[in-house]
């Protein structure tokens, strides 16, 4: 079992509590580069669905967080979504999913071989110099006619 150091055992603690709270089957923390902690518990509404890490990583940048240093995952997937967020803000971060007990299982490091982060496809609708604004950017030879934009 990987030892965690105190910094990122307070983040294992935070998101159990939040997993707690929420009597969700997950929960997230993330630790920014100021040191401040978020934590989170999926959102499941009707109309809005977040992972743990996804929520706790939209806390921290509504909140002015410009960085992460590291993040714990309690009983997520290694596929969530929320990997690629702390990815785009902070490619260096540290990602650690455990258990529902806080058994750490992996360690995700920058670049390493292990790092699973899906591909983000709101990434595509970020303007450029050749789109505007809310313009969806396809690729050459992409025809939206026949082609779905359903993400699995």
């Amino acid at each position: 079992m990987t030892e965690l150091d105190v910094e990122d055992n307070k983040l294992l603690v935070l998101a159990r509590g939040a997993m707690g709270r929420t009597g969700g089957s997950g929960g997230a923390a993330v630790r920014d580069t100021d040191g401040r902690t978020y934590a989170a518990g999926m959102v499941e509404l009707s109309v809005l669905k977040l992972t743990a890490l996804q929520a706790a990583v939209a806390a921290a940048i509504s909140s002015g967080a410009e960085g992460f240093e590291a993040a714990v995952v309690v009983a997520g997937k290694l596929s969530d979504l929320g990997v690629s967020a702390v990815r785009e803000v902070s490619p260096s971060a540290r990602i650690i999913f455990t258990d529902a007990k806080g058994a750490v299982f992996e360690v995700l490091e920058a670049g390493s071989p292990a790092d699973y982060g899906v591909e983000n496809p709101i990434a595509a609708q970020r303007p450029t110099a050749d789109n505007v604004a809310g313009e969806r950017a396809v690729p050459a030879g992409f025809d939206l006619d026949s082609e779905s934009e359903v993400f699995e």
